[in-house]
């Protein structure tokens, strides 16, 4: 199942995306609950009624004629560094014996089709596609064979990097947090719908494929990644974790994302997010 967050009038409402079609929720039944975080925290009881309603038929909207926003807003935003060996090779690293893990501000979630802003602060904007791990159920200190009952589904991230400011000090949240940094969607792929470690994933600069690589490449895969942040904290439904980038990234050769660039990230068996580079609106303007 596709769960998707569009926007309608009164603000975001979650739906199930099946072919080029999607199905409001709320149009199907009003007994369910609008937003895809708290559809996930209902656990699989959740998920059957959702599953029912959309199976039952009801009004359904053409894919191309609604707006989608990031399928959840999440609580914690997560991410592993350093997770893919040739990732690893461009910036020089030592091969992690440990995960790198940093934070990424909530406030930087955009949706799949959002403009991304080059900050005036820096013309140092790189790209980082990767794929996304949504939490679904509540949890801490799980096992590694926990994880997967503990996994809602998948989603596409593109993990937007301020290069300068990522590497002014050994802490990495600045540079990944600044506000549009953070394009994620289309929607979410329940877990059940695929194995998150034989994915191909892609990430396009003007059409042009900049990285490329498969998910069975992973240092450290998706499961060991929430034991792992779980012995930490408490993890929680909505919560998103990128799981790092491949091999291909701009900083090696300098080549940052500047305003007109297309970035377009696919994985094969969720779907691709394509976020336009402007530049950042001036102080107290509004777009």
């Amino acid at each position: 199942m596709r769960l998707a967050s569009v926007v309608l009038d009164d603000g975001p409402e979650a739906a199930v995306v099946s072919g080029d079609e999607v199905m409001v929720l709320s149009e199907v039944d009003r007994s369910l609950p609008t937003d895809v975080s708290t559809i996930l925290a209902g656990g699989d009881e959740m998920l059957d009624r959702v599953r029912t309603a959309a199976s039952n038929g009801g009004p359904r909207r053409a894919l191309a004629d609604v707006q989608l926003t990031a399928p959840v807003r999440p609580g914690k935003f997560l991410a592993i560094g350093l997770n893919y060996a040739d990732h690893v090779a461009e910036t020089g690293a030592d091969t992690p014996e440990f995960p790198t893990v940093f934070a990424k501000m909530p406030s930087c979630v955009v949706g799949p089709y959002d403009e991304v802003q080059r900050p005036r602060a820096s013309a140092q904007v790189d790209y980082e596609g990767e794929l996304g791990i949504v939490i679904g159920r509540r949890c801490h200190d799980i096992s590694r064979d926990e994880a997967p009952d503990v996994i809602a589904g998948y989603t596409v991230v593109n993990d937007v990097s301020v290069r300068d400011y990522q590497h002014r000090t050994s802490q990495w949240v600045l540079g990944k947090s600044f506000d549009t940094h953070g394009p994620i969607g289309p929607w979410i792929v329940t877990a059940d719908e695929l194995d998150p470690h034989t994915l191909e994933l892609r990430t396009l600069v003007n059409g042009e494929v900049r990285q490329q690589s498969n998910t069975s490449n992973l240092i450290f895969d998706c499961y060991a990644i929430v034991e792992l942040l779980s012995s930490v904290c408490t993890l929680e439904p909505g919560d998103v974790i990128a799981t790092g980038t491949p091999g291909g990234v701009g900083s090696p050769t300098k080549s940052w994302l500047k305003d007109g660039d297309t970035v377009r990230v696919e994985i094969d068996g969720i779907g691709a997010i394509e976020n336009p580079v402007v530049e950042q609106p001036a102080p107290g303007s509004v777009r």
